[in-house]
């Protein structure tokens, strides 16, 4: 079920919902330059600033269009939300004002039913934090979930592609985590559960 949006009337606007330390703000940007690589003319990333201290809720926002994007604001009618960390559902910005039919995907154990969210958005739902775990990407004692969870946003939208994404990972990530990177990707996408 991918993301129905017209690009050239307005760009596909994503806000992104993680605590400090999981990546939003890296998520944000590697998503928009794999969008660049897929051919869109404009593309933005931004993170939202305030108490910035890991494990503090942070906020990031991308936009991708088929035409040059003039708009640095924060996104406040997001297409999708993405949210690295399930516990954050229970802030009510963090679902707010997500448009008609757009996407919610969470990094959760849950399947999308179980999520105490409703509204007329679908959800996919991945259990990054698990794969992360056992693949070892923790830095500081913190798990850090935010490639993984890309998998889990091209699953269920097909704004980009997996091998676009993973080009963009090997030219942003060093040697050492490139592959545990790639391979914590292809495994959440293949473990998404999509539901209404």
């Amino acid at each position: 079920m991918a993301l129905k949006t017209s690009l050239n009337s307005r760009p596909l606007e994503i806000r992104w919902h993680g605590r400090g330390g999981q990546g939003a703000i890296t998520a944000a940007k590697i998503i928009a330059q794999a969008a660049y690589l897929k051919g869109y003319k404009g593309v933005t990333a931004a993170p939202s600033f305030g108490a910035e201290r890991r494990g503090a809720p942070v906020s990031a926002s991308t936009r991708i269009s088929h035409q040059p994007v003039l708009v640095v604001s924060q996104v406040e009618n997001p297409d999708i939300v993405v949210v690295l960390d399930h516990t954050l559902l229970t802030y009510p910005d963090v679902t707010k004002d997500i448009v008609k039919n757009g996407w919610l995907i969470v990094n959760s154990p849950f399947p999308p039913k179980d999520l105490p969210i409703k509204g007329e958005f679908n959800i996919a739902t991945a259990d990054a934090t698990r794969i992360c775990e056992d693949l070892g990407i923790v830095v500081a004692g913190l798990v850090v979930v935010n490639t993984a969870i890309l998998g889990a946003l091209v699953k269920a939208t097909k704004i980009v592609d997996l091998s676009t994404l993973e080009r963009v990972v090997r030219e942003r990530f060093s040697r050492n985590s490139v592959e545990r990177n790639i391979t914590a990707i292809i495994k959440t996408y293949e473990t998404t559960r999509i539901g209404k």
